[in-house]
Parts: structure tokens; C-alpha cells; sequence
């Protein structure tokens, strides 16, 4: 298993936002959801997880349903709000625009820095 990657502060919460812009899901399911997608590169664990998930619901950013997991538990399930993809889509102009910024500054050729 790769080591795990930090995560920059505020990064957790355009993550959650765009798990849940495909459907909601429970704490666990949005965790092993971004493990996946990031093929483990990014590793979320519950102490990390479960503040950002109630910070982004007292936001109004996501709401919190019960209902039953895939295993017939009773969990938690997190669904984005139209607030929170108001959110989601402010986000990752915000990212698009940083990740450009940083790829072309890191990018930039010795003669650019003279």
C-alpha cells in the first residue's frame, strides 16, 4: 500500500461535495469512493471524515438522511444540496484556477524566473 497523502486543508470538503454530486452515500461509501477514484493515493480516515461531514451539513452545503447500508445496517447517508452544489461548482473554478496557476509556476523554465 502507497503511503498515504495529506490532504490540503479545505481540499476534504470540494472532495466530499464531488463524491456526493454522483448520489448520496454513507460516511464509509464516500471514503472508499475517493481511496478509489485517487486509485489510494488519498486515503480519508474517520477522524478527518465524519468533522468535515458535519461541517459541511451545518454549512448547508449537504443534508443527513438514515437509511439502510449496503450490508441491511442502519447508516448515515449524506446528499448534496443545491447550496452545496452552488458550492461545488464555485470550488472547482476556484481549484481549476490554483491548479493552472501551480503547474505553470512549477512548470516554468529557468529563463522565466531571470
Amino acid at each position: 500500500m502507497p503511503p498515504s497523502t495529506d490532504i490540503l486543508q479545505g481540499t476534504l470538503d470540494v472532495l466530499i461535495l464531488k463524491t456526493l454530486a454522483h448520489g448520496p452515500m454513507h460516511g464509509w461509501g464516500i471514503a472508499t469512493r475517493i481511496q478509489q477514484i485517487s486509485a489510494d493515493v488519498l486515503q480519508i480516515g474517520q477522524g478527518s471524515l465524519y468533522p468535515a461531514l458535519h461541517r459541511l451539513e451545518y454549512k448547508g452545503w449537504i443534508k443527513a438522511s438514515w437509511g439502510a447500508s449496503e450490508n441491511n445496517r442502519k447508516a448515515k447517508f449524506y446528499a448534496l444540496t443545491p447550496l452545496g452544489s452552488k458550492q461545488l461548482r464555485s470550488e472547482l473554478e476556484q481549484w481549476n484556477r490554483l491548479s493552472t496557476a501551480m503547474s505553470t509556476v512549477l512548470n516554468a523554465s529557468r529563463e522565466e524566473f531571470a
